[in-house]
């Protein structure tokens, strides 16, 4: 039987597609924290179920990786990355419309960190398919251009956006339509990937996640250290600053700084990565960047707010990004990628969903945002060891990879 004809889609379309789908998958979480106070004031949150909102969408991209690797081999990784920005919109409905209802809240950020889940296991893989193998780099830096510049906007609008419409669940609900808007432009991949390989179910080879794999498990470690101080920050770091009086606008200003600098830092360093044949100098760089922030809102949080909450955002978008085009490094095939992410992300972000419940019983316990800040910088230390065994040479994860590889 002939293959059918390949539509005449031009690639930027796909392209635009992938960015736009890259804008929704941190929205979720960016969009709620300048709004904490509001949100706990008027259901009565405890600060541990508040921490609960940030960590339950994390917690759906780290279990249900598997889940959305084994669903795109079944419908092809096209498909269900629709399927996953749906169950994205679905969830923000949900979240914003059920009227400030506690059942709302939590049910839609489950819904909607599910899609996040299925769309962001699989989006790496489909950019190893759109870009060519020396511009990989750059397609990542594109996916973190858009996913950190679209948080940047949500957490400086969250309060504003509560102002004009009408509180804090108005505020929640303004995302619907940059959700709709991806999945309409993302209409033209899926008739793309009808007659090309862009997004075809993966039947053939090995579909098992890499866990023989030592390079898997560098990557997964990695991504672990560096998502579990990501996460927290993102959860503690309005919280922090508004316990020294700043008003929450102010605090959802700093936060913008934050995901701001991640917007520049995670579009420069994959593209950086295209052009180096050894990774770790820029991994290194990246790190020491996170934690001399992290260190700075620990030891003199009031010194220079501004650049430490800088620093923190450029270490930590720079380091996030580069363990996305090391995932697409570091694997043989599209259907490689979607494995290694499958397992790295199953592994990172279940570990990295305790981190701000974590850090939120370490600022309980001590009385001090200082002391969660301190156990933050010490998390790079880790992230840093595992970066050194991120050698040029680690055999990628494929078909014929090694059981038991040395990193």
């Amino acid at each position: 039987m002939s293959e059918p004809p390949t539509p005449m889609i031009p690639r930027w379309a796909v392209v635009v597609g992938i960015v736009l789908v890259a804008a929704n998958l941190r929205t979720l979480m960016a969009s709620l924290p300048p709004l904490v106070h509001d949100v706990r004031s008027d259901l009565g949150l405890s600060n541990a179920m508040v921490g609960v909102l940030t960590t339950l969408p994390v917690l759906c991209m780290g279990l249900l990786a598997p889940v959305a690797n084994r669903i795109g081999r079944r419908v092809g990784p096209t498909t269900a990355v629709g399927f996953g920005v749906g169950l994205v919109l679905v969830g923000l409905v949900v979240r914003g419309l059920g009227g400030g209802q506690v059942w709302s809240l939590y049910t839609g950020t489950f819904v909607a960190g599910a899609g996040i889940a299925v769309a962001g296991t699989l989006l790496p893989g489909i950019v190893k398919s759109a870009f060519p193998p020396h511009r990989s780099g750059f397609g990542t830096g594109l996916t973190m251009m858009a996913m950190m510049g679209a948080a940047g906007v949500a957490s400086a609008t969250a309060v504003p956006l509560a102002g004009v419409l009408g509180g804090w669940s108005g505020s929640l609900l303004a995302w619907v339509p940059l959700a709709a808007v991806a999945l309409v432009a993302w209409v033209p991949a899926l008739r793309l990937a009808r007659g090309r390989a862009l997004g075809r179910p993966l039947v053939t080879g090995s579909h098992a996640l890499p866990w023989g794999s030592v390079t898997a498990w560098v990557l997964a470690a990695y991504l672990s250290f560096q998502s579990w101080q990501f996460y927290s920050a993102l959860a503690w770091l309005a919280p922090t600053y508004e316990s020294f009086g700043w008003s929450a606008r102010d605090a959802g200003l700093l936060m913008s700084v934050f995901t701001g600098a991640q917007l520049v830092s995670g579009l420069v360093a994959p593209t950086l990565l295209d052009r180096v044949r050894d990774p770790r100098m820029l991994l290194v760089a990246a790190t020491g960047l996170g934690g001399l922030g992290q260190a700075g809102v620990w030891l003199a949080p009031g010194a220079a707010p501004w650049v430490w909450v800088l620093l923190v955002g450029a270490g930590q978008g720079a380091c996030f990004a580069l363990g996305l085009g090391l995932l697409v490094r570091y694997s043989a095939t599209p259907k490689d990628s979607a494995r290694l992410t499958a397992m790295a992300f199953l592994v990172s972000y279940t570990v990295a969903s305790a981190g701000p419940t974590t850090m939120g019983a370490v600022r309980d316990a001590t009385g001090s945002y200082g002391w969660l800040w301190g156990a933050l910088t010490l998390v790079a230390l880790p992230q840093l060891a595992a970066v050194v065994r991120l050698r040029p040479d680690s055999p990628p994860v494929g078909d014929r990879e090694p059981d038991r590889a040395r990193a």
